[in-house]
Parts: structure tokens; C-alpha cells; sequence
């Protein structure tokens, strides 16, 4: 039996919704507090599938977890034990990698599985490696297990080939323990990176140069607990926000950071849907004049996120005229469009771009989540449909939305969870 989720489109959305603590920023957070021989607690954990997963890995190291209240994980790393994680858990996030950086900067060794994850093309881990490697650490590869060794891992200078995020922080994790100082040149600049030095900061670690392409990592030999509240997820706030332009008559997004959106606000006000921004909210008020086609480019932050382009796509469907989507960093991350297609909507894929022809009309279907943002594309092109659409493989969706349904009950919209065979 499969759970999958059912919604009833057509009906206006009204209301205020307040976005949750990030998801990209927590899941590279949770295994930066083994780095810690203190206690670390963290406030704004959101209630996703990638933090259960993450929770059991660190059951797995000997970490003692607590969810005090809800958004609250106190984290004791204090008896941790450096066993290899190899379990069904290190396959079900990308994000466990994170413990490659962490384990090897506290143990100078760690042992793990190839992580799991979202398919969106090739996604080599090497950038991570070759950092590792020019820190001082040996890497090798058996039974589908990393191991990497470091008698002592020594400051270098690395520069990135691409600015990855995920290979900015573990390296960045990795430095912290390191002799003498780290230099990382194209690093990623994304919102989440900074909030991970923040944290890395508060624990007593000396990293400067955040939300910039070079890092600057002088090591130390201890960290001590802390307390941290993370950051507001953008690419919820971003879906949130594409919701509301597709579907609200009068809808408020509370509790984000509005700096992190400009490049997708900006192309929102581009197409014609009326926002107004405040300090902390995004307002967006009915629009019934036609929306505008555009072209999206993604790009690194502060560029148009990867992240976004999905459910952006479907709000183009509503577009006049011809919408290009050029994706820049994710090759496979075009699966939307035959779900789309299946709705109704008239998307040509021709890789780097698909080609969305508007405007046209959305009816339900049954489609399938393959992977996250895929599954948040769906949930807004269901709340546009007309008919029932029933969703599934919504694992991908819990693993990066909380409470969606909630959220989206108490803004008006009608969905429910059925087994299914």
C-alpha cells in the first residue's frame, strides 16, 4: 500500500502562512554539532523526513537527540562514538555526506556509505574529495563505502572548480580541526552557507569571509555547545509565494528574509503578479490581468535558484505566449514536464531548456513526485487544476515541506492522504 496525496483544485486561497526553518540550512547544521564536545541546541528545526533520517545517524554515532518542543533539537555529541555509518539511513538524503567533513575534521576518519538523495543527474562528489585529499586526508572507495584517514588534517589553499554548496561546507566542516589556516576560493555564497559559519562561529570556530566566494578557516582545537535558530527556507517561501500568485485572492507569507527571493520576486513581477514586500513577509493580492511569458536562467545565489524553477515552470503554464526555462546546474531536473504534460500543460524539452507554450488549461491527473521540488511543482499545479489530482511517491515532497498540508488546509485548499495500492 502507498500513501498518496489527493487535491481538489479550484479553490482560492486566503490567509497567512509562515514559512519554516530551512531545510537545506538544517540538514548540513544537524551533522555540524558532532564537530562540538558540548551540547548544541537548535531552534526552527522543521519536521521533515530528512531530519528523522539525520536523527538515527546520530543515534547510530552514540549522539544523544532530544526534540525538547516542537522545532527545538538539543543535540549532546559528548559520548559520541566514530562508527562507520553505514546503514539504510545514510541512502535515504543526499545530505548525510555531511558527516564525511564533520567526522573527519573531530577523528581525522570516517566511514561511509555512498548517500542517497533526489536522482537530478550526475552529482559527483569529487569537489568534496579533492578537498579532503588537499587538507591531508587518504580516500578510499570499497563495498560501496568511502573511507577516508588523516594523521592530521593542514590549512591549505583549494579552489572549487564549480562554487558547490555541498563541497563549500564539508570542506569548510573538515577545516575548522585543521592545522593552521584554510583558504577556500569560489566558494558558494548561498544563505544556508553562512548560517552553517554562524553556527560553526558561535561554537568557537574562526571562519570569515560568509556570504562571499572566499573563505577564510583558521583551526582550532575545540568547540564548545551553543544555541542557534535557523534561518527561514527560501525555497519554501518561494513555493509559497508561486501558490499565491497562481491561486490567492489575498494571501501573506510571513517569516522569511526577502533579500533571499529578490532574483525569483523580481521575475514574479516581471510576469505581472502583484506582490508588495515587507522586513519579514511577502503580500500577494489577486491578479486578473494575464500573466507575461519570460525567460528563466538558473544560476547559483544570488542567480534564480535550481530549487525554484520547478514550481515556477507551472505558473508559466498561465503565461501568454512562449516561456523558456535554461537550467544551468542540474541536468535531470526537467521530470516535472511530462507530469505537467499529463495535466494538461504543452512543455517541450530540448535539455539545457524546456519551452512552455500558454496559455492552457490544468486538469487532474494522476502523477508522481520524482523528486522534491518535483513534488512541490505538483502540488501547485494540482491547486490550479480543475478535477481531483492524485499525487504519489510523496516522500519526496515530506522530505523538504512541513506541515504542507496544514498550512495549506488553513489557506483554503481542499487535499487529503489516501493508501492506494
Amino acid at each position: 500500500m502507498e500513501k498518496v496525496i489527493k487535491i481538489e483544485g479550484g479553490h482560492r486561497l486566503k490567509g497567512t502562512v509562515r514559512i519554516s526553518g530551512s531545510k537545506n540550512a538544517t540538514v548540513a547544521l544537524i551533522p555540524a554539532c558532532v564537530l562540538s564536545n558540548q551540547p548544541v541546541t537548535i531552534y526552527g528545526v522543521p519536521e521533515i523526513s530528512d531530519v528523522k533520517s539525520l536523527m538515527v545517524l546520530l543515534d547510530e554515532l552514540g549522539v544523544k537527540v532530544e526534540e525538547r518542543e516542537e522545532g527545538t533539537l538539543y543535540i549532546d555529541p559528548t559520548h559520541i562514538q566514530n562508527t562507520p555509518l553505514v546503514s539504510s539511513a545514510v541512502t535515504k538524503l543526499r545530505a548525510s555526506y555531511y558527516f564525511m567533513g564533520a567526522l573527519l575534521g573531530r577523528f581525522g576518519h570516517v566511514e561511509i556509505r555512498m548517500p542517497g538523495g533526489c536522482y537530478l543527474g550526475p552529482r559527483p562528489i569529487d569537489l568534496h574529495l579533492k578537498g579532503f585529499e588537499a587538507l591531508g586526508a587518504n580516500i578510499n572507495y570499497e563495498n560501496g563505502c568511502y573511507i577516508l584517514d588523516a594523521d592530521e588534517l593542514v590549512g591549505t589553499n583549494i579552489f572549487l572548480d564549480i562554487s558547490s554548496v555541498g563541497a563549500t561546507i564539508n570542506i569548510m566542516m573538515a577545516a575548522v580541526h585543521a592545522k593552521g589556516r584554510t583558504i577556500i576560493e569560489n566558494a558558494a555564497r548561498e544563505p544556508e552557507i553562512i548560517d552553517i559559519a554562524t553556527l560553526l562561529n558561535k561554537m568557537g570556530a574562526r571562519i570569515r569571509g560568509m556570504g562571499t566566494s572566499t573563505l577564510t578557516i583558521e583551526g582550532v582545537q575545540d568547540l564548545k555547545g551553543c544555541f542557534h535558530e535557523i534561518i527561514p527556507d527560501r525555497i519554501e517561501a518561494a513555493t509559497y509565494v508561486i501558490m499565491a500568485a497562481a491561486m490567492a485572492d489575498d494571501m501573506m507569507i510571513e517569516n522569511i528574509i526577502p533579500q533571499h527571493l529578490d532574483a525569483i520576486i523580481m521575475k514574479l513581477r516581471e510576469i505581472g503578479v502583484q506582490l508588495e514586500v515587507g522586513s519579514d513577509f511577502v503580500h500577494v493580492l489577486r491578479n486578473d490581468k494575464p500573466l507575461k511569458p519570460t525567460e528563466i536562467l538558473t544560476k547559483p545565489y544570488p542567480g534564480f535558484a535550481t530549487d525554484v524553477q520547478q514550481p515556477f515552470s507551472v505558473l508559466l503554464t498561465q503565461a501568454n505566449g512562449l516561456s523558456t526555462v535554461t537550467e544551468t546546474i542540474y541536468a535531470e531536473r526537467f521530470k516535472h514536464c511530462d507530469e505537467l504534460n499529463r495535466m494538461g500543460a504543452d512543455i517541450n524539452v530540448r535539455v539545457p531548456s524546456s519551452f512552455i507554450h500558454g496559455k492552457t488549461k490544468l486538469y487532474g491527473s494522476r502523477v508522481k513526485a520524482t523528486d522534491l521540488r518535483c513534488g512541490a511543482a505538483m502540488v501547485v499545479a494540482a491547486l490550479m487544476a480543475e478535477g481531483v489530482t492524485e499525487i504519489h511517491d510523496v516522500y519526496h515532497i515530506d522530505r523538504g515541506y512541513d506541515h504542507l498540508d496544514e498550512k495549506l488546509k488553513s489557506l483554503g485548499a481542499k487535499l487529503w492522504r489516501e493508501e492506494v495500492e
